[in-house]
């Protein structure tokens, strides 16, 4: 079914209350195993109807944050899924107190009983009002982004639009560009730092009231981090402070040079080549049907995702205003659909959505065929293995997008992964020292960003000293540390499993593929550090492990400037 088609209509809580509660009452009845695993069956049907309904209002809210009428029904699933979500978590106490869990685990899985133990720990009525009002702070924060209007030479952009004139080959205009939205962020910084201190609070309570120390301890029960803990993040993070690190370095330092510049300022960081970064050619619909053409090549199982995906319109990618900014897959469970939301900006960003993106959406589509619904319960490193994977396995074709700028993209995208990761680990340790210390001032937890900002990137210079950034408020842009706290150190952890990919598919792209599609297919059926095994994929949280994936970037990154001297 086509998108525009898919019939809207607002959950009666109170009724799906009622018929949950009479699934639980049935399956605290049952015999057998399998007499409890057929009423878990008329769960899945409810908890797919609730999800496929609250995500087509989560969609159409994002496609204009204008529509008063989905901007209510947002409003209303946020009021509502807490005490829900808290209902969820009782029958899910049933299922895994369950005198026959042993044969149910081996149907749905052990990480899904784990995903209880924790999700129990994560929730109860006590908190059900704080998680409401979390959910609208978050939502005033995603509005308040989307609400930007940047006057741009007699056109009115948002945040997403300004895009391609930040990485402005001239730097007169990256300069132009670059004030324009350090005002819009000026202008609304203090509303910026009321959103977060609240949400700091609210959430540090919530974690008293169930129990935790800080909310550190209660975001890892969230996120569902049931196969590591905070100890092999740190390790993973010191790892990456001294083996990747310099590494990072390396790379904006060769960006300098080919820049030509004395000084590489902040707003130089988006451009790769002193001509320009490579920029797709053709329309955004061409973009798309040329994604199509290559999806048919890659594999029979991705031609039949593609077609599927543009056959019923589960595309939204041009920006407008008014539309919430960045991209996102989501699945709408009753039509076994994946959509893509994005904002095409006219940079290789766009060409990110048909790769980053549907490596989500084709996971998505395999794993819909799964009847276990825990299945897809995936966790965020593994669901950003998938897409950050996908990003390299369609580099092959490349030229149908770049033209003969495509050697310029390829070297660009892996020069762009690699600095990503000191990136990515300072918003997770910035994230820790947050929630650990939550009574820290606006200008205190700024203070904190610039000094993680000189072990991370130390090469990082603002030319404008006294500007939104170079005051430490950068991170006030990165909307995971508002909407989804301790989301983060999983794109970092994903990337080093799609550079093991990378590096493999140099030696033998087939079994590099075949180990890839192993992967996807397994979905949540197994804990993320045996997937890693079964895929031969070695775990980020392993001494050596960064080091060594470091080591066979550089022979790669090596050889594309032997071929350039060529």
């Amino acid at each position: 079914m086509k998108f525009k088609d898919m019939p809207y209509k607002r959950i009666d809580f109170e009724a799906a209350k009622q018929e949950l509660s009479g699934i639980r009452e049935d399956f605290l009845a049952a015999g057998s195993a399998k007499e409890q695993f057929d009423v878990h069956k008329r769960y899945y049907a409810l908890i797919g109807r609730v999800r496929t309904q609250s995500t087509l209002a989560e969609i159409r809210h994002s496609i204009d944050t204008s529509d008063q009428f989905y901007e209510e029904e947002k409003s209303f699933y946020d009021r509502e899924m807490p005490a829900f979500s808290n209902q969820i978590v009782e029958y899910q106490k049933g299922l895994y107190a369950s005198p026959y869990r042993a044969e149910l685990e081996k149907i749905i899985g052990g990480p899904a009983f784990k995903n209880m133990e924790l999700a129990a720990k994560a929730v109860n009525e006590a908190v059900i009002p704080l998680m409401q009002e979390e959910n609208a702070l978050v939502t005033e924060y995603e509005k308040l982004l989307a609400s930007a209007k940047i006057d741009w030479e007699g056109e009115t952009l948002n945040l997403s639009m300004m895009t391609p004139y930040l990485n402005h080959k001239d730097r007169t205009v990256r300069r132009s560009a670059a004030a324009k939205v350090n005002a819009f962020y000026e202008s609304i910084s203090e509303k910026l730092d009321e959103l977060y201190d609240k949400l700091v609070k609210n959430r540090t309570e919530q974690a008293h009231k169930l129990g935790f120390e800080t909310y550190t301890e209660l975001g890892y029960c969230r996120m569902n981090r049931n196969s590591y803990g905070r100890e092999d993040v740190e390790r993973f993070r010191d790892q990456i402070k001294k083996e990747w690190v310099p590494f990072a370095e390396e790379m904006w330092e060769n960006r300098r040079k080919r820049l030509g510049l004395e000084k590489l300022y902040h707003m130089d960081e988006g451009l790769s080549f002193p001509e320009g970064s490579p920029k797709p050619v053709g329309t955004p619909e061409e973009i798309l049907k040329s994604g199509q053409k290559m999806y048919e090549e890659l594999s029979p199982e991705t031609r039949e995702f593609f077609d599927f995906m543009m056959e019923n319109d589960l595309f939204d990618v041009f920006a407008r205003p008014n539309k919430q900014v960045g991209g996102y897959m989501t699945y709408l469970h009753d039509y076994h659909a994946p959509f893509i939301f994005a904002n095409f900006n006219g940079t290789a960003g766009d060409v990110d959505v048909v790769t980053h993106e549907c490596g989500h959406a084709f996971q998505g589509y395999l794993s819909g065929k799964d009847e276990i619904l825990e299945h897809s319960d995936i966790t965020m490193e593994t669901a950003e293995t998938h897409s950050m994977s996908m990003e390299f396995f369609t580099n092959p074709w490349m030229e149908w997008f770049f033209g003969d700028r495509a050697k310029d993209f390829l070297k660009s995208q892996l020069e762009d992964a690699v600095v990503f990761i000191p990136y990515g680990s300072m918003v997770d340790e910035f994230q820790h020292i947050v929630y650990d210390n939550p009574n820290l001032t606006p200008k205190e937890r700024k203070e904190a960003w610039k000094a993680l900002e000189r072990v991370y990137k130390p090469h990082l210079q603002y030319e404008e000293e006294s500007s939104f950034y170079a005051e430490g408020g950068f991170w006030q842009r990165q909307h995971h540390i508002y909407s989804f706290p301790f989301y983060y150190i999983d794109y970092v952890i994903a990337q080093t499993d799609a550079f093991q990919y990378k590096i493999r598919m140099q030696k033998d792209y087939h079994e590099a593929w075949e180990s890839y599609l192993g992967f996807c297919r397994e979905s949540a059926s197994d804990f993320f550090t045996n997937m890693l095994q079964h895929a031969g994929l070695k775990s980020p949280f392993e001494a050596g492990t960064i080091k060594e994936i470091a080591d066979g970037l550089r022979e790669i990154y090596a050889k594309m400037d032997e071929q350039e001297e060529k």
